[in-house]
């Protein structure tokens, strides 16, 4: 699966952007999607999952209420809409796909294939 994603920028906190991911190669209705970020210095962490059909949708803690997953499987699409930016959202976006729904879905390396990633920064 190619991915790419874009609609990374500079914003300020309380600020909104929208990322996007357009994903090639794979049946992508069936693909499980992962929005992971990884800050300068710190390990990658997980932020979103969601399920082929879009009707399954699990968040890290420190972006329920703020950040919304969504997909849409005839554009093979994926999306995150971050509203209320903090300062430390600060970091490099990725998404990431897998072929299943089951464990492990918050750990990057149950996912095996990753786009280069978008940069997000958060001014205070």
């Amino acid at each position: 699966v190619q991915l790419q994603a874009s609609g990374g920028g500079l914003v300020q906190a309380g600020g909104s952007l929208r990322l996007s991911c357009v994903a090639s190669g794979r049946t992508f209705s069936s693909t499980v999607m992962g929005w992971f970020r990884q800050a300068a210095g710190k390990e990658r962490e997980f932020v979103a999952v969601i399920s082929g059909s879009g009707g399954y949708v699990f968040y890290h803690d420190s972006v329920k209420e703020r950040f919304t997953a969504s997909r849409d499987n005839a554009k093979n699409t994926l999306y995150l809409q971050m509203n209320s930016l903090k300062s430390e959202d600060t970091a490099v976006y990725y998404c990431a796909s897998r072929p299943s729904w089951g464990s492990r879905l918050y750990e990057a390396e149950s996912y095996d294939s990753w786009g280069p990633g978008t940069q997000v920064t958060v001014s205070s």
